[in-house]
């Protein structure tokens, strides 16, 4: 079999020591086609972001970029514009035929807060070669927001794959007219699924929110605790046109809702450049059941998390600015995403993380 590996697999992955972990997993940190990864005790204030480089461990580059440390047990702020590494509580011990692929958590790209995964003698950030056996490390920059992290939380999740399995065109074709991958607009296929923006949105002019530039800092572990008013501006477009201003930060949604089916996963993935000079998601991940209405989630549409650059730029309502790739799952996972294990998203429209009220 080659795919994506699911919840049980990963399980597996752990009791057979290929995932070490430093502290017992928690409740839900296993997810349909993921596992959450946990931020280690400390730190590392470093003075800019790096690769470790081929043949070279993270340990060793430190030396070079290393300003001070910060002790995250009882918690600590992650200063906005400041670049930290942090070492994880799980490290890999991948056997010869699985690769992995890391990205941020759905809340945690909707805070604006950039994590990547780095690996010992890694030259990309989140992906992670066959056979790799180190440690992980997140490297984190709050671009919007200053945040209170303590050890133990998850802020970034990885994926594990065995071989390649990413759909055809002309395989997505054949799944979407059998399985109904997304709705509200039409299929464009090319590369992937093609999805995009809603300017237009029925029964209100609200078509996103943009954060605002002076705020306080956000507790990671206070759910439905913060007032959107004190973090974010709220975007009214009557003309279904809206003008990004660079470097600011926008949560939109797309048009269409999205639907991945039992047997399948969905990674994000940005459109051509050519089309704009803008970053679309910094959250990738869509697990299997994702919109499924067995699973509770009939209509569950795709949050964009939008940064424009160099100059501003004018989106229009129902303009492509993603795209889905679609892979096979090595098995069914036990569990889907939604169906009673806590999803934050399932049914989504346009959604503040869940750190917000309303």
């Amino acid at each position: 079999m080659t795919g994506v590996l699911a919840s049980q697999q990963i399980s597996a992955l752990v009791e057979r020591g290929a995932i070490h972990i430093q502290a017992p997993l928690v409740d839900g940190q296993i997810q349909p086609a993921s596992l959450d990864l946990r931020l280690g005790t400390e730190a590392i204030r470093v003075r800019a972001s790096f690769l470790a480089g081929e043949g070279r461990t993270l340990a060793s580059r430190l030396e070079e970029f290393e300003m001070h440390r910060v002790d995250l047990t009882e918690g600590a702020v992650l200063e906005k514009g400041c670049v930290y590494v942090v070492p994880l509580l799980e490290s890999l011990d991948l056997p010869d035929d699985l690769t992995a692929v890391a990205n941020a958590k759905s809340s945690t790209g909707r805070l604006d807060l950039l994590t990547r995964t780095i690996t010992d003698g890694g030259t990309e950030f989140d992906r992670i070669a066959a056979g790799y056996s180190g440690p992980l490390y997140a490297e984190i920059c709050p671009r919007s927001f200053s945040v209170l992290a303590r050890t133990g939380m998850r802020l970034n999740q990885i994926r594990f794959r065995r071989g390649q399995s990413v759909l055809t065109d002309a395989e997505l074709t054949e799944l979407h007219a059998s399985e109904t991958l997304v709705t509200g607009g039409p299929a464009v296929i090319s590369e992937g699924l093609g999805f995009s923006v809603d300017l237009r949105p029925e029964g209100t002019d609200l078509v996103g929110w943009r954060a605002k530039p002076h705020t306080g800092v956000i507790d990671l572990d206070r759910i439905g605790h913060y007032d959107p008013a004190e973090f974010w501006d709220p975007l009214h477009a009557s003309r279904g046109q809206l003008i990004l201003d660079p470097d600011a930060f926008y949560i939109l949604v797309s048009r269409e809702a999205v639907h991945i089916p039992p047997r399948f996963a969905a990674e994000m993935a940005p459109y051509l450049a050519m089309v704009g000079e803008f970053r679309v998601h910094y959250a990738g991940f869509f697990d299997p059941g994702f919109g499924h209405s067995a699973a509770g989630g009939t209509g569950s549409r795709g949050v964009l998390e939008v940064r424009c650059h160099e100059a501003p730029f004018v989106l229009e309502h129902g303009q492509i600015v993603g795209r889905l790739v679609y892979e096979r799952m090595d098995e069914t996972p036990a569990q889907l995403y939604g169906a009673g294990i806590a999803s934050n998203y399932q049914g989504q429209g346009l959604k503040l993380s869940k750190h917000f009220r309303g």
